[in-house]
């Protein structure tokens, strides 16, 4: 008996030891008797019971204050927070992260209920003194150094008593029985507010709530626990905010823990008529960096000395003390392990970011066994030693016990041996360790001189990555990197010497005793280490074996990939694939596709260009092309999910279709790579196998249909047959093909079906298209998609038009489901109006942007996006731009062996490589370079003399000759004087041949006509002229600011010979520009240009192309010529030269818009102040506007509805006009706030006009009918024109 007795104390003092090294010293725990009083008898008001709950405004007796800003009134709501002002409806924050857009004080943000008689919220004012001395007390004691002598002239206290979480009721589910106990008391006087947070102990049963209006009832989103000061009412921006909690596991330590020494209650000073940065914790002994938010605090609680747990006391397997429920010493274990002969190992996980469960009270101690019934005054000396301000025992005071660890144990395998007065440590498992002689003195005794750790008040600092100093070690190691700590004596406060989680297990051997430990690192990811692989738009979330990522509300998706809900979604991607059509074999690669998806009623466009003619006819009856991003963004009924909802960006998608008949197969593979930055889904699909052939003149119908989707943990399979109808004149017949087809993606395996996806449902499909256009060579599908449920699986319902998609909300809103049929419409995130009508904030323009120093933003629908200026890069957090390092260059260091830098060039190639290159006139290897002597190679005409310098040489015509030594012919005859000249030359003689810099002399061209431009001498004082020198009105600029000028003469027209060719663009999607004398492309990857593969298309020599447009069915390219006042085109085959359409009646044509529809172009003419128009072939031409025209400039046209749209840059009243394609119904569209409105374009898509301004650098957009204006860009340079193409603008700059 008695040597059991004495192993169970060594047991007792082994564990006790091993946990008073880590924990952090605090008082004891908060029991809901240790509350603040509350209650009817103390005058408290009762909230309304409820859901969503606020109590009428509380008029305070003197102002509180809440960060900088005084308040004289509260609110408390039902969903565990106050504010100054009342609560907008809970699903517009109860989902949603700090900050939030009022002010907030939130004990335990989340959605509760007291419906039911579940639960009770009080709240009053109090000015009595005996709550305000407990409130000071506490003050107090977290801010010893600021508030120490502190005391609160008033107080106001919300208590929310047993409540419990909203939850959906079924018939066969009760509700829970999980209930949670909080408090909050703010104590203030006229400078400075307090807040105090209480959570006794077991008073949070739960630890967060189920979203607002979701169907996964599995996915639970952690309570929120922190301060919003609110959205700035004047900057429009999000205001400070300081978050104490962000995942279930920091939720869980709020009772456990504290930053004023009693768990459970937590301190914050949260107003003060000084400045405050943020909210500042209490801070008792300096452990909590005021930097670093409680978030910080809670979730990486090793960073500062604090144990945290993420396991139940039922999961506990500490090393029990054996005492009875009556205090008594047990004779035995009541764990048979711990007596076990064999080897068997005890493991016992310690988190080392979790609080300790040995800070329980009396009824949980006698329940559990693990500590004895000691009186609360000796537990709380034992257990939590006192701050170092609290009056101690002498025997806590004496000096600490001698600890040594010895070198070189492994570091997952570290042997601890814990005996009287020291500990060691060994590599070697199963060595006996001595026993502790007798002390023969009681258990307490030895408790007490363990306490001696902590006998000094030393303070070890944090770091921010969790290393630590100390005021007399200039480095502590980490344990797990091998390093001895010798004779070190433990202070009071010293941080555990580890950041991670370690697995202790008890190492047990009938051979020796058990106060053996060893250690191992448990591999599990974390959100804290993890969380940037989750959408942007999403949290992350803590389980018992990793991590899992969840949309916010308003996103849906599976997490690491989140799309805004009520937006419209692009895909893009490419297609390649080797057919026999028939028997013909057809091959294409990476031909383009693109898909647009209404979300909010499941319609889907798809489109696939260039595919050989035999193959995309034969591919139209094949819907599933298409048909997997109908599924993928389906509109879901209640209680379904769409694809994209549980795969995300990032799946693989396998079809085999067997036609019939003919039994014909094809194998179709979809690749789903993520979202592209603008959130456009990429996908690649490859088509194999053989299809039947469809003549050309045949169409193809096919009827709607329904399809059985089969759900597992990684996997959605499908089979099915469809049948299509070809049908040409009176001629139908009748196929089909069957289907199956396979569709993996990665899974959250932590958490059990956690988008809760029925595993049977049902894709219905109806307005079903397939078309392909042999001129345009593009494919295309489109169809309407709705997922649910199996028919006959529910009764049928009359559906809400929100879930049938016959709602009339704009395609970027959100249709938000009413009573009955009801419903309303809310323009999705990113974007302003009704909600019938919606269109885009440019939070770049706004100012609304989080873009940091050294970022441009750029604007996206519904959002925007940050990009680091040239010569940056994102830092790890992707938000913050860091100069790029450039790497070691010898040819700028000097550090290469080329010949000298007149000889020869540098040509760097990447880290140290360099080649060197002779420069051109020198011939050798680039490290020697010897001059080549140009006049032996008679490269001068022979009527010059050549001249050879080092490098080069030069050539100059002989007298009698003009030239440039090239080309040298003789001097012709002198002709007569133009205006120009005559006028120079007389004032250049008047001002003695050497006018001073304030004096004017006419600029004449190479042909004696005065330059179009005119300037003052050097004063920067110019204007234009016309063709016989007179100034033109209202051209007059300021200095610094030059006027465009047309030119007046037309240049000689020197038709180059040959006639120029068109070199056309390879398959793809391209940008077409005019520069000067040529027209060029730009081929398009998605969007993006690839500047690098531009082409000139067409060369003009002798032209200067001002508009261009092209012709989409005829692949005509259209321009406007002011040299050479013509309207040409070209068609885009090779070899064809370009046609002159309009040769006369034409002064200075710029703008120029092609109607595809009605075959019809539209130009302006600056010269003649004129708007015409004229069939394609140049026939039926005729004047629409020659009145109220001073500069017309650019022009486009929407052929669908027939409208017209021009600019006029009159500088005294420039304006942007609309009329009919006829003529008719002439009228300004916007005429204010602009200046040189020159580029203009028409989007189809949004059907926004939108025009670049060279005046106000800004590029605008609106509605039709001139509403709805605002602004993309401001801060272009000299815009000339613009185009829209995939919700992209690309304009033209003169001055870059």
């Amino acid at each position: 008996m008695k040597g059991e007795r004495d192993t169970s104390q060594q047991r007792q003092l082994l564990l006790l030891l091993f946990h008073l090294h880590w924990l952090l010293p605090s008082a004891s725990a908060l029991h809901p008797q240790d509350l603040f009083p509350y209650g009817e008898a103390w005058g408290d008001q009762f909230l309304q019971e409820g859901d969503d709950e606020t109590s009428a405004s509380v008029k305070l007796k003197r102002p509180l204050r809440f960060y900088d800003a005084q308040f004289s009134s509260l609110y408390v709501g039902t969903n565990g927070i106050i504010s100054t002002q009342d609560f907008p409806r809970e699903i517009q924050y109860v989902n949603d992260d700090f900050p939030t857009e009022f002010p907030a004080i939130a004990p335990f943000l989340s959605d509760l209920d007291t419906s039911s008689g579940r639960g009770k919220i009080s709240y009053r004012e109090d000015d009595s003194v005996e709550i305000l001395s407990q409130a000071a007390q506490y003050i107090r004691t977290g801010f010893p150094k600021t508030a120490a002598n502190y005391t609160p002239m008033h107080a106001f206290l919300a208590t929310w008593e047993e409540v419990g979480a909203c939850e959906t009721v079924t018939q066969n589910v009760l509700p829970s029985r999980l209930m949670n106990t909080f408090q909050v008391v703010l104590a203030f006087d006229e400078f400075d507010t307090y807040a105090l947070f209480l959570y006794p102990t077991n008073g949070l049963q739960f630890f967060g709530t189920c979203p607002k209006e979701s169907y996964n009832m599995q996915l639970e989103l952690p309570a929120r626990v922190g301060f919003s000061r609110g959205k700035d009412s004047y900057q429009k921006r999000e205001g400070l905010y300081f978050s104490v909690t962000s995942t279930e596991q920091s939720v869980k330590n709020l009772y456990q823990i504290s930053n004023l020494g009693i768990p459970g209650v937590w301190a914050f000073h949260i107003g003060s008529t000084f400045q405050m940065d943020n909210v500042e914790p209490a801070n008792l002994r300096g452990n909590l960096s005021v930097a670093h938010s409680l978030e910080q605090f809670l979730n990486n609680a090793a960073k500062y000395s604090i144990l945290e747990s993420n396991y139940t006391e039922e999961k506990m397997d500490y090393v029990e003390v054996f005492y009875n429920k009556d205090g008594d010493e047990n004779e035995h274990s009541p764990r048979e392990e711990l007596v076990s002969n064999s080897h068997s190992k005890k493991e016992v996980l310690l988190d080392l970011h979790a609080s300790s469960h040995s800070q329980v009270d009396n009824r949980e101690s006698n329940r559990d066994g693990i500590f004895s019934p000691l009186d609360s005054e000796q537990r709380f000396k034992l257990l939590y030693p006192a701050p170092s301000h609290w009056q101690l025992s002498p025997n806590t005071e004496s000096d600490p016990l001698h600890h040594q660890i010895k070198e070189g144990t492994p570091e997952r395998e570290t042997i601890f041996q814990i005996s009287q007065g020291h500990t060691e440590s060994s590599q070697q498992k199963g060595i006996k360790s001595p026993v502790p002689p007798d002390t023969n003195g009681e258990f307490l005794d030895v408790l007490t001189e363990a306490l001696r750790f902590y006998s000094k008040n030393e303070t070890i600092q944090p770091y921010p990555d969790g290393g630590v100093t100390s005021s007399e070690m200039e480095a502590l190691s980490d344990y797990s990197e091998g390093v001895v700590l010798t004779d070190y004596h433990f202070p009071e406060n010293t941080p555990p010497l580890n950041h991670g989680r370690y697995i202790v297990g008890m190492e047990e051997d009938s051979n020796f005793k058990t106060d053996v430990f060893t250690r191992q690192a448990a591999i599990k990811e974390t959100c804290e280490q993890n969380h940037r692989q989750c959408s942007q738009h999403a949290f992350c979330t803590d389980y018992p074996s990793g991590f899992c990522c969840h949309c916010q509300s308003n996103f849906y998706g599976n997490g690491k990939h989140c799309l805004l809900e009520g937006a419209p979604h692009r895909v893009n991607g490419k297609v390649s694939g080797h057919l026999h059509v028939g028997h013909i074999p057809v091959t294409f690669t990476e031909v383009d596709l693109h898909a647009y998806i209404v979300g909010n009623d499941g319609r889907a466009y798809i489109a696939i260009s260039h595919i050989p003619h035999p193959a995309a006819q034969a591919l139209l009856p094949l819907t599933p092309i298409g048909g997997l991003f109908g599924w993928l963004f389906a509109l879901e009924k209640p209680g379904y999910k769409n694809g994209f909802s549980i795969t995300g960006a990032a799946f693989s998608n396998h079809m085999d279709i067997t036609f019939y008949p003919g039994e014909e197969r094809v194998h179709i593979t979809h690749t789903a790579e993520g979202l592209d930055p603008e959130n456009y889904l990429s996908v690649k699909t490859n088509i194999q196998g053989q299809v039947p052939f469809i003549p050309a003149n045949f169409t193809v119908h096919i009827a709607p249909y329904k399809e059985i989707y089969h759900y597992s943990d990684l996997a959605v399979t499908s089979t099915t047959s469809r049948e299509y109808y070809l049908s040409f004149g009176e001629k139908n017949q009748t196929f089909s093909y069957h289907l199956y087809q396979n569709i993996t993606y990665e899974n959250c395996k932590h958490t059990s079906n956690p988008r809760n996806v029925p595993r049977t449902q049902q894709l219905n499909v109806d307005h079903i298209f397939a078309l392909y256009n042999e001129e345009e060579k593009v494919l295309r599908y489109a169809m309407t998609n709705q997922i649910g449920p199996m028919e006959g699986s529910i009764d049928p319902l009359v559906l809400n038009p929100c879930y049938d998609g016959s709602h009339t909300c704009d395609i970027t809103a959100r249709c938000l489901v009413g009573t009955g049929l009801a419903y309303s419409c809310e323009c999705a995130t990113g974007y302003q109006g009704d909600g019938r009508n919606c269109f885009d904030i440019n939070e770049c323009a706004t100012g609304s942007h989080l873009c940091g120093h050294n970022s441009v933003c750029v604007n996206l629908p519904g959002s925007y996006r940050c990009e680091c200026q040239s010569g940056y890069e994102f830092a790890e957090d992707k938000h913050t731009c860091i100069s790029i390092v450039p790497p070691s260059n010898p040819c700028e260091e000097g550090s290469h062996n080329c010949a000298p830098v007149e000889r020869a060039q540098c040509v760097y190639h990447g880290g140290s490589s360099y080649s060197c290159i002779c420069l051109s006139g020198y011939v050798g290897n680039g490290h020697e370079c010897t001059d080549v002597d140009e006049c032996i190679e008679e490269r001068c005409h022979p009527a010059a003399a050549c001249h050879n310098i080092p490098g080069s040489f030069s050539c100059h015509c002989q007298p009698g000759y003009n030239g440039d030594g090239f080309h040298c012919s003789p001097e012709p005859t002198q002709g007569p004087q133009t205006v120009c000249e005559r006028w120079r030359k007389s004032l250049l003689e008047h001002y003695g041949s050497r006018p001073r810099e304030d004096q004017y002399v006419p600029q004449c061209d190479e042909f004696g006509h005065f330059n179009p431009l005119q300037c003052h001498g050097n004063s920067n004082y110019c204007w234009c002229v016309d063709k016989d020198g007179r100034e033109v009105e209202g051209t007059r600029s300021q200095p610094g600011i030059t006027p465009t000028c047309i030119p007046s003469i037309a240049p000689p027209t020197i038709l180059p010979s040959p006639r120029p060719n068109v070199i056309p663009p390879s398959v793809g999607t391209f940008l077409l520009y005019a520069q000067g004398q040529k027209i060029g492309y730009l081929p398009l990857n998605g969007t993006r240009l690839q500047k690098e593969t531009a082409k000139t298309l067409l060369s003009l020599h002798g032209s200067i192309v001002v508009g261009i447009d092209y012709d989409c069915q005829e692949k005509m390219v259209y321009w406007t010529d002011v040299a050479g006042r013509v309207i040409s085109r070209a068609s885009l085959e090779l070899g064809n030269e370009p046609e002159i359409v309009i040769s006369s009646g034409l002064m200075s044509p710029e703008g120029l818009a092609v109607d595809y529809f009605h075959r019809t172009m539209f130009w302006t003419d600056s010269g003649l102040d004129k708007i015409e128009s004229a069939k394609l072939d140049g026939s039926e031409r005729k004047v629409l506007f020659d009145t109220d025209l001073v500069n017309p400039r650019a022009i486009t046209v929407d052929p669908i509805r027939g409208n017209l749209y021009w600019t006029d840059w009159n500088r005294e009243g420039p304006k942007i006009e609309t009329s009919s394609i006829d003529g008719t119904n002439r009228r300004i569209l916007v005429n204010k706030d602009i200046g040189l409105p020159n580029g203009l374009t028409f989007d189809p898509f949004s059907k926004l006009i939108c025009w670049a301004d060279a005046g106000t650098k800004k590029l605008e957009c609106a509605l039709s009918n001139g509403t709805g204006r605002h602004i993309i860009q401001n801060n272009l340079n000299y815009p000339f024109s613009i185009v829209s193409y995939a919700n992209h603008f690309y304009h033209t700059d003169w001055r870059r």
